[in-house]
Order: structure tokens, then C-alpha cells, then sequence
């Protein structure tokens, strides 16, 4: 059963396994530093479909679809799922996994979803109510566009801030088995919102939810950055990373040698026009599952802090003049199944 450190932490006294894991992305994500890491990758933005929802529905099944085959499981299998987008009604999640017939929580925490589901997988499993529970998030540039921003055809110009919304998706499945990649602990964030207004400055408005996360997170278990290999913000960009070391500078952290930011990482900004860098659910829940969980795994990495961030906003709220809410969740998965907790 998983003990309460704070009203956000807790630890895993049986901590789950991450035991399968699958990451699907798309041509633009392929050409990008990433790309090999996928375990797929389609040239066709439609996936076959005849609508880009439909598309990124089909998407998300493809991923969870490859993650129950890696890990030889079959969809009566799983216990559970946990499964989110960033759509209206998170149509991308339901509509591609109704076939699965797997009982479903749907989640909604924007890119912080991937954190946010495999924290709730974990616990669950933590706690026995379930078995093998698994957490799928995906995004796709072109629906994500039409819902937030402009119709692709408007030929908007994008500001020097703006990030580019990833083609991609990634699904885990937590077990209760005695293996790396543990799921150690994690933390639940709050909601934080300082002000910003610019929907086209993601970054700079989750930067603040994502330092409230990583600085709980250490508090609570008194672990310093260097007992981590990365700490892992979703998709912050270039403008929001900065910020965010920064916001830990002035609390007395210096995550600056272990950050990593998977909006950084998913594309080469000096040849692919991505601005700002990646965002998207589909940016830090593929490259957790492409590029993260198995150097985790293999013990090339041995404790690794994963906090997704996402900006609670809507297209309707924006144009009511409100301002960008935003909230992180911190999972610490280890390849160590011990937590070495320091005490106080």
C-alpha cells in the first residue's frame, strides 16, 4: 500500500513495475533526433483514416495495441486503463479505444497527461485493486491546431514562442512484478497560474507548475538533484525551460545539470521549424516510452524524475481574456526496486 509522505507525495512500498511500453510517432517526429527510438513511425498524418481525429484516434490504438504485444499480453489482460488527450471530450482516447473493451478512466490534465495516468496506474497497482493497468496519451499537430489555434489553411504566422504540438503517442502497462523500470513514487501538483495570457507562451505558463512539482517532490523526500540522472519536464520548450531553472534558482535547487526537456529533445530546431520546440501529450509520453524506460531498464540510467507538464486552457477561456492555468505531476521510476530514502 503506498505511504503518505504529504498531502502530494507518496511512496510505493510495492512499487509496480512499468513492464511493457510502446511509442508510435509521426513523419516530422521521425526526422527529429528521436526518431529512432519509436517503435514505429507513419508518413501518412491521416494514419489511414479519412480525418485528422480520426487519425489520431487510430494512433493511440496502434500504441497501446504494440504495447500489449511487446509485452505479450492481450486486451483481456488489463485490469484497467487510464487514457487522455488533448481534444474535446477526449475523443482521440475514446474513440480509438473502445474496441479494446478494457475498463476506462478517462483523464484530462492536457500534456501533463502521461504523468498524471501512470501516477494513478501506479497507485492502483501499489495498492492491489488491480493487476496489469495500463496509461495511454497520444496529440497530433494538425487536430490540436484546429481546436486551439487556426485552421491549417489560415496560414497563420506562428510567434518565436510558439511550440510545435507533437504527432505522437505512448502507452505503458504497470504490473506487479519484480523488474526495472520501478515506479518508486510520485506527486501530485497543483494547479499554479501566474498571470500569462499568450496561449502562443505555453512554456513560459506551465514553467511555474513544473517547478512547484520537482521542488514538493524533493522537499518531501529530501532527495537532492544529483541523486537523479535526469529530471524530466514534458514540454516546456526553450523559453519555458529557461524559466524553469530559473524559478528553482530562486528557491535555492539547481536542476540545470539534470534537466531534460522532452519538447527540446523531440526536434532539431536549427533545421526543422518547430520555434520554441515540441509540445503536445504525445511529446513526453513517446519519448518516455521511445527513449527513457529503457535506459532505465538497462541501468543506463538508474533514477530518473519524470514530471509532464500541461496548460489547463481552452479555446473559449482564451478568448474570455482569462489567463493559462497549468499543473505538473512528478513520477520517480528507478531501476532500483529500494527507495533510499534520506531521512530527516
Amino acid at each position: 500500500m503506498a505511504r503518505k509522505l504529504s498531502r502530494n507525495t507518496f511512496i510505493m512500498d510495492n512499487p509496480p513495475t512499468i513492464s511493457s511500453y510502446a511509442a508510435i510517432a509521426g513523419k516530422m517526429e521521425s526526422q527529429g533526433p528521436m526518431g529512432s527510438y519509436f517503435d514505429e513511425t507513419e508518413e501518412d498524418g491521416y494514419f489511414g483514416q479519412k480525418t485528422w481525429e480520426k487519425g489520431e484516434s487510430e494512433l493511440q490504438k496502434r500504441t497501446l495495441a504494440k504495447a500489449l504485444e511487446k509485452g505479450g499480453l492481450k486486451a483481456e489482460n488489463i485490469d484497467y486503463m487510464f487514457a487522455g488527450d488533448l481534444l474535446n471530450q477526449c475523443i482521440g482516447s475514446t474513440y480509438g479505444l473502445r474496441d479494446f473493451n478494457i475498463p476506462l478512466f478517462g483523464i484530462y490534465g492536457a500534456c501533463s497527461t502521461m504523468s498524471e495516468g501512470l501516477a494513478l496506474a501506479s497507485l492502483m497497482t501499489d495498492s492491489g485493486i488491480g493487476g496489469h493497468i495500463a496509461a495511454i496519451t497520444s496529440s497530433h499537430f494538425c487536430s490540436a491546431e484546429r481546436q486551439f489555434r487556426f485552421p491549417l489553411s489560415y496560414g497563420g504566422v506562428r510567434t518565436p514562442t510558439a511550440q510545435w504540438t507533437c504527432t505522437a503517442s505512448g502507452a505503458v502497462i504497470v504490473s506487479p512484478k519484480s523488474e526495472a523500470p520501478f515506479v518508486r513514487a510520485c506527486t501530485v501538483g497543483k494547479i499554479v497560474d501566474l498571470g500569462v495570457t499568450d496561449a502562443n507562451n505555453m512554456g513560459a505558463a506551465m514553467a511555474p507548475a513544473a517547478a512547484y512539482v520537482i521542488k514538493t517532490f524533493l522537499d518531501d523526500t529530501s532527495m537532492e538533484p544529483s541523486d537523479f540522472d535526469a529530471i524530466i519536464t514534458g514540454d516546456l520548450g526553450l523559453v519555458g525551460s529557461e524559466l524553469l531553472i530559473e524559478l528553482l534558482r530562486m528557491e535555492g535547487v539547481d536542476i540545470s545539470r539534470q534537466h531534460k526537456d522532452c519538447g527540446l529533445m523531440m526536434f532539431d530546431r536549427d533545421n526543422q521549424d518547430v520555434h520554441a520546440g515540441g509540445s503536445g501529450c504525445g511529446c513526453s509520453g513517446s519519448i518516455l516510452c521511445g527513449y527513457f524506460l529503457d535506459k532505465v531498464k538497462s541501468g543506463e540510467l538508474n533514477n530518473i524524475l519524470f514530471c509532464a507538464t500541461g496548460a489547463l486552457m481552452s479555446t473559449t477561456a482564451s478568448q474570455q481574456g482569462e489567463s493559462i492555468p497549468s499543473i505538473s505531476h512528478a513520477v520517480f521510476i528507478s531501476h532500483e526496486c529500494r527507495f533510499k530514502e534520506n531521512q530527516n
